[in-house]
């Protein structure tokens, strides 16, 4: 295998690409008005597609919002991106809460409802 990479479809792919970079420090690998590849400076090799949901390369039964999908971004510190958050205006499903497999965790939605899991470990005391 070369390469392996997860792509979202999104109603506004600008928007869309806007709000992982304010909110999670991602930057614009590539850039068009229709696709926008998406890396982090701190996770080498991570590739983040966003798609034109209505772009001829998507077939039409698969064009639905997003259902059954949750996106995992593991963070130095949960507390700061949900705080980023509520400044974003995102729609917060679960703020941070502690886990019982050792991590906090929040879940947010994306501008195009795709679910996100943004979680930290916990500090070991």
């Amino acid at each position: 295998m070369q390469r392996a990479f997860t792509n979202i479809l999104s109603e506004n792919v600008d928007k869309t690409a806007r709000f992982y970079q304010d909110l999670l420090g991602m930057i614009r690998h590539f850039d068009s008005d229709w696709f926008v590849i998406l890396t982090h400076a701190d996770c080498p090799g991570l590739e983040f597609g966003i798609l034109a949901r209505e772009n001829q390369i998507v077939p039409a039964e698969i064009r639905n919002p997003p259902a059954g999908v949750m996106q995992t971004f593991v963070v130095e510190d949960v507390e700061v991106v949900f705080a980023k958050a509520k400044t974003l205006g995102a729609t917060i499903i679960e703020p941070p809460t502690d886990t019982a497999y050792g991590q906090r965790r929040m879940l947010t939605r994306d501008p195009d409802g795709t679910v996100i899991d943004v979680s930290s470990l916990i500090a070991e005391t």
